[in-house]
């Protein structure tokens, strides 16, 4: 099984944002990076998910396991619901990427068990102000 943590970070809100992604499993570990535009902290966790989900559906995984901080997103991907509207489009996003999987999870974890990907989320917002 793949383990996917997930994280998004923004500077302000809205501000700069970004993605990190970290993913490990089958003996290896791989790292994103990945910038934003500017948005809200919650859009950028909603992003960084998105990302995630795209990056290993292009490698052929086919059970995952995401690790999030963000119980908004959890919450959300759970119930297949979300209250503020703002957010729909970003979920059904991710409902639809989901489908594309033989077996998938996700679970909340304590934001010091997400630093790997909280690192590489604050990378991509500074990767941005240079």
């Amino acid at each position: 099984m793949i383990e996917v943590y997930i994280d998004g970070a923004s500077a302000g809100n809205p501000g700069l944002s970004g993605a990190g992604i970290f993913i490990k499993g089958h003996g290896s570990a791989e790292k994103y990076s990945i910038p934003l535009e500017e948005m809200s902290n919650h859009e950028a966790e909603y992003h960084a998910f998105i990302k995630g989900l795209e990056i290993c559906s292009s490698k052929g995984y086919r059970t995952v396991s995401f690790r999030t901080d963000s119980e908004l997103v959890n919450r959300a991907v759970e119930k297949e619901f979300v209250k503020n509207k703002k957010f729909a489009p970003l979920l059904k996003e991710a409902l639809n990427l989901i489908q594309e999987f033989d077996l998938f999870f996700i679970k909340w974890i304590p934001s010091s068990e997400n630093k790997t990907a909280d690192d590489l989320a604050r990378q991509a917002i500074q990767q941005q102000k240079k």
